[in-house]
C-alpha cells in the first residue's frame, strides 16, 4: 500500500530522516514509535504530503506521490487535536467529506450511517462536539476521516489529549475499528504500550534512523539494538565481552561470571564487546542457589537494595557482586519470603530469556524519561 523508498529529509543542515526504506502492507496497522526528534512525525507528514522528501520516493499503491499535493493523495490524517466543526452535529461533521465530493444524498446517508455504526456513535448523531467526551470526539474524527474510504489513514498521536484510562480503552477501540473497516492505519506515537497493543508491525526510530521493524513480539523478545531493548519495555542491560560459543549459544563475561545466552542477529566476534539483555519478568529470584541445568544459567549472587510494590508484581532492585544493577519483577508464583534491603539472594533465568546485542551506550532511566517528556 505504501512504499518508503530510501527517503531522506533534511531541514537546512539537520537530517530529520535518514535513508528510511520500508513498506506498509494493505490493511496493516503499522506504527512508527520513538522519542521526540526521532523522525516519525516527519515521515508521516511526507506520506501525507505536508513535507517533500529531500531524496528518495514515496509511493502509494504503486504510484510515486512524492511531489503530489496532500488533497490529491487518497490518504486522510487524524491529529491529536480533532478540529471538529463546533456548529455542526456529529452526523453533519462526518457527512462533510462525501458532501464536498458531491456524492448523492442516498450515498452520503449510507456512508455516514455505516461509519457511525462502526464507531458506535449512532445514538449521538444529532449532538454537537461540545456535548461529547474526549473519546467520543476522537471517534467522530475517525469516522470523518474514514467516510471517503481512503487507501490509508494516518494518525499522529491521536490519543495524546485523553486521560490515561480513556487512552487504554481507545487503544482497543482503534484496533477494532481498523479491523472492521480493513483500511491501512499508519500510527505515530512515543507510547510503547500503544504501539505494542495495537500494531501488526512497529518501526522503532531513533535520531532519524529506523533501528528495527517487526511484530510487537519480535521487537520485544528479539530487539536488534540496545536502544530498542531499552525503549521497548524494561530491560536489564549489562556490558561485557563475548568470550566464545557453546553450541547454538554464545558465552558472555558479565556480572562477575561467564553466562550462556542466545545470539542476536548481529554477529559479534569472540573477544568483542557485547551487551547481555534479560527482561525483568524473566529473572527468577531465590534465597538459595539455583541448580544449573541445560536451559538455565548458573546462579548469580546478588544483594537486595530496594523493593517497590506495583500491584501484580514487586519490583526488586538488586546489585551483583561486580556492582552491576539487576531488576527483577517478582510475581506471587515465585513464593519468596519477605525480603528486605541488604538480604543476600540468587538470581537466574532460562538461557532462552537472554539475548546478546552489539555493545552500545545504555540509556539511563533519566535519559528515557527526558525523551518521553520531550515527546
Amino acid at each position: 500500500m505504501i512504499e518508503i523508498d530510501h527517503v531522506t529529509k533534511r531541514f537546512s543542515d539537520y537530517t530529520a530522516v535518514a535513508d528510511a526504506d520500508f513498506s506498509i502492507g494493505s490493511g496493516e496497522f503499522f506504527s512508527m514509535l520513538g522519542p521526540s526528534g526521532c523522525g516519525k512525525t516527519t515521515t508521516l507528514r511526507m506520506i501525507a504530503g505536508f513535507e517533500t522528501p529531500t531524496e528518495g520516493a514515496i509511493r502509494l499503491e504503486g504510484a510515486d506521490v512524492s511531489r503530489v499535493a496532500p488533497h490529491k493523495r487518497n490518504v486522510n490524517t487524524v491529529f491529536q487535536h480533532y478540529a471538529l466543526f463546533p456548529h455542526m452535529s456529529v452526523w453533519d461533521n462526518v457527512a462533510y467529506g462525501p458532501r464536498s465530493m458531491k456524492k448523492g444524498k442516498d450515498e452520503v446517508k449510507r456512508r455516514v450511517d455505516e461509519l457511525l455504526e462502526i464507531v458506535r456513535l449512532t445514538d449521538f448523531a444529532q449532538r454537537r462536539p461540545s456535548q461529547l467526551s474526549g473519546g467520543q470526539q476522537q471517534r467522530v474524527a475517525l469516522a470523518r476521516a474514514l467516510v471517503n474510504y481512503p487507501s490509508a489513514l494516518l494518525l499522529d498521536e491521536p490519543l495524546g489529549a485523553l486521560d490515561l484510562k480513556l487512552r487504554h480503552v481507545m487503544q482497543f477501540e482503534l484496533k477494532r475499528i481498523q479491523r472492521e473497516v480493513g483500511i491501512t492505519f499508519v500510527y505515530v506515537t512515543h507510547d510503547q504500550e500503544e504501539a505494542l497493543t495495537m500494531s501488526d508491525r512497529i518501526a522503532v526510530m531513533n535520531a532519524g534512523n529506523v533501528e528495527q521493524i517487526g511484530t510487537p513480539t519480535e521487537i520485544y523478545d528479539r530487539p536488534a539494538t540496545v536502544f530498542v531493548a531499552s525503549f521497548i519495555g524494561q530491560a536489564n542491560l549489562w556490558h561485557g565481552r563475548q568470550t566464545g560459543t557453546a553450541g547454538d549459544l554464545v558465552e558472555v563475561s558479565v556480572l562477575g561470571t561467564t553466562l550462556a545466552a542466545r545470539a542476536g542477529d548481529t554477529t559479534i566476534e569472540t573477544g568483542g564487546q557485547a551487551t547481555l539483555m534479560v527482561r525483568p519478568e524473566r529473572v527468577r529470584v531465590s534465597t538459595s542457589a539455583f541448580a544449573a541445568t541445560d536451559n538455565s544459567v548458573a546462579s548469580v549472587p546478588a544483594t537486595v537494595t530496594d523493593l517497590t510494590f506495583q500491584g501484580p508484581v514487586v519490583r526488586l532492585s538488586l546489585v551483583a557482586a561486580d556492582g552491576s544493577p539487576i531488576v527483577a519483577h517478582v510475581g506471587a508464583e515465585q513464593d519468596l519470603p519477605l525480603l528486605r534491603p541488604g538480604d543476600q539472594v540468587y538470581v537466574g533465568w532460562a538461557t532462552e530469556a537472554s539475548l546478546v546485542l552489539p555493545a552500545a551506550d545504555i540509556p539511563t532511566t533519566e535519559d528515557l524519561e527526558e525523551m518521553l517528556d520531550d515527546s
